[in-house]
């Protein structure tokens, strides 16, 4: 693909037709692991239990490897711009991630094909799941949210090695505390929303699952161009 220029330039993957609103992720690791051999491994996952069997037979799941040899560039589908509000968090070791979850209202959150979607949550997972060309990165940051119907939307950025991420860098202490207690978490307080606020230009779009166990499908997925930027050690907390 050729070098694209900035400006309004998207990146869209092929998008498969929706279906019903899918479920929410599993909360404890125990049910599951990353093991890649293990019993409860990711290749286990779909025969764990009933509920989880697209796991292994669905045909929409995440995460992928974007290449620049699927991906059509428009820009039809413009750029993609998110309104928060301030609100109270509380931080959770999941295990399998560190979680931010939100307490009240957060704001309009983003709008996908005229649907909004408000944020739930948000959660690290180190290193990436997603690849771009093959290549996975530190970090990566999916952006929860969810429409009055139950479906999900998820904002993915993926992390280079740099200078500290201003959100997690005001969150140390917090992460201090939970780092190594499974199922642990602290009350982090009210979250301001100009560490959270963003504007897509450049992004790949396209239609997935949950990452995690029920791993259920019509998840809509846009993957930020732009990479954020984390201190090697930030990478730690996961």
């Amino acid at each position: 693909m050729k070098i694209l220029s900035t400006g309004c330039i998207f990146l869209l993957i092929l998008i498969y037709v929706s279906g019903a609103p899918p479920g929410g992720e599993v909360e404890d690791e125990l049910e599951f692991n990353y093991e890649a051999n293990g019993p409860k491994g990711p290749a286990k996952w779909g025969t764990l239990k009933a509920e989880w069997k697209l796991c292994g037979t669905g045909k929409m799941q995440s995460p992928i490897n974007l290449t620049d040899e699927n991906v059509k560039v428009t820009s039809k589908i413009g750029p993609l711009r998110s309104q928060y509000l301030p609100a109270n968090a509380t931080i959770k070791n999941r295990g399998h991630d560190i979680m931010l979850e939100f307490k009240g209202d957060t704001g309009i959150g983003i709008t996908v094909r005229g649907i909004k979607y408000k944020l739930q949550q948000l959660h690290w997972h180190s290193p990436s799941e997603h690849a771009i060309n093959g290549k996975r990165y530190a970090l990566e940051k999916h952006m929860v949210h969810e429409s009055k119907s139950g479906r999900f939307a998820v904002v993915a950025f993926l992390y280079n090695i740099g200078e500290p991420d201003p959100l997690l860098l005001s969150l140390e202490e917090h992460l201090k505390k939970i780092t190594d207690t499974h199922e642990s978490e602290d009350y982090v307080g009210v979250i301001d929303p100009k560490n959270l606020n963003f504007e897509l230009k450049q992004y790949y779009r396209y239609l997935g699952s949950l990452t995690t166990p029920p791993c259920s499908e019509n998840v809509i997925w846009s993957v930020s161009r732009k990479w954020l930027m984390i201190m090697d050690e930030d990478c730690e907390y996961n």
